[in-house]
């Protein structure tokens, strides 16, 4: 039931699409151009830096909110980091799926920097630095982003095999488990861009859109 609360919580907060807000602030829907995507990458696209900083920030604090939340509720529990994984992956399915947009939003890169953030602090260097080189170097920001997600779940799994997490083994290899399914479904929305890097036809940063 915990599980259950924490998804729904995550997914509560997820709903708020910055990408969609900043845009209309702009008098643009940002689901209606560039690539489509309601995500920070197409907000910087499209709409300009401030923007884009402006989407990454929000989507960023919409995943670190609720799990703050959480831990509050359920600060007593065995099984807090575990929670806080559901609360972001909560998180990630709103920002995703919004129910009121007809299930069209991001792909939950910036959420994760948000879940990243939240898990452990000396988490966050090793993927950032590698984001930003391969970016870059290849201009690619679908590519760094992939990484991060490869990046994380080795992390978790690592500090988790330390006794990190301070849980029973169970608990453990379930939180092993929802970070794995968060890097396959942020792998599954990338996988148009997956295709286009593979054709050589993937937009770089900084040109404008094919």
């Amino acid at each position: 039931m915990e599980r259950i609360i924490c998804l729904i919580i995550g997914y509560a907060f997820g709903l708020f699409q910055t990408g969609y807000f900043v845009g209309k602030l702009n008098h643009v829907d940002i689901r209606k151009t560039g690539s489509g995507n309601s995500g920070s990458t197409n907000a910087l696209r499209v709409l300009g830096v401030k923007a884009g900083l402006m989407t990454f920030a929000g989507d960023v604090l919409k995943c670190v909110l609720p799990i703050l939340l959480v831990r509050q509720i359920f600060s007593g529990s065995d099984c807090l980091p575990l929670l806080a994984m559901y609360t972001g992956a909560g998180a990630t399915l709103g920002h995703n799926y919004p129910f009121y947009l007809k299930f069209k939003g991001g792909k939950g890169i910036a959420v994760l920097a948000g879940l990243v953030l939240s898990t452990k602090l000396w988490m966050v260097p090793i993927p950032l630095a590698a984001f930003i080189f391969v970016v870059a170097v290849t201009r690619y920001v679908s590519a760094g982003s992939l990484l991060v997600t490869i990046i994380f779940l080795a992390e978790v799994i690592c500090f988790g095999q330390m006794g990190g997490f301070a849980m029973a083994q169970p608990y453990v290899y379930e939180l092993y488990l929802v970070t794995f399914l968060l890097m396959a479904l942020a792998w599954w929305r990338h996988r148009a861009n997956i295709k286009r890097l593979l054709n050589g036809t993937e937009n770089k940063i900084g040109s404008s859109k094919k």
